[in-house]
């Protein structure tokens, strides 16, 4: 009788070891850190970080008729909207996807225009059309607080806006 208890003994306690191990695997699995989710911003995020000084950056430029970069911060905007639209095609219930090229088109293709043309008369007046753009879409999308200017003094003091001398 005892080698039968003692075997039963022996089965408990490996069934008792095996449980405990069991269970530490499930433990140690549990504390295993979830997969991070890849980066999202925010809309306002990216109107602040992408479009904001892009817009920023092409009005400085206008005023100093840098048309050089002012061709090139214009295909950057453009850009900036595009990387808006592709992560928030829906903002709330607006169609951001439709609503952004729908509304800056013209205003772009006459800045384009008028760079083209190194003409500041054009250039201010496509500037104010597109500054107005984008201030009815902070309007449409439920954000009037948010209010867009010409801008009156460079936010980026470490960048010379002047067109440079070859």
């Amino acid at each position: 009788m005892s080698a039968k208890l003692s075997s039963l003994r022996i089965l408990a306690l490996a069934t008792l070891a095996g449980g405990m191990a069991f269970g530490g695997m499930t433990l140690v699995h549990a504390q295993t850190p979830a997969q991070p989710q890849p980066y999202r911003p925010g809309l306002g995020d990216l109107m602040t970080m992408t479009v904001q000084p892009r817009h920023t950056k092409l009005g400085l430029a206008g005023q100093e008729k840098n048309w050089t970069y002012a061709a090139y911060e214009l295909h950057e905007l453009e850009e900036s909207f595009e990387r808006a639209v592709r992560v928030w095609p829906t903002y709330r219930q607006t169609n951001i996807a439709e609503m952004l090229p729908g509304t800056t088109k013209e205003p772009m293709e006459a800045l384009a225009t008028a760079i083209k043309a190194a003409d500041p008369a054009k250039f201010n007046e496509a500037y104010g059309r597109l500054t107005d753009t984008c201030n009815a879409c902070h309007q449409a999308t439920g954000r009037p607080m948010v209010v867009i200017q010409v801008p009156k003094a460079s936010p980026f003091p470490d960048q010379d806006f002047r067109a440079q001398k070859p």
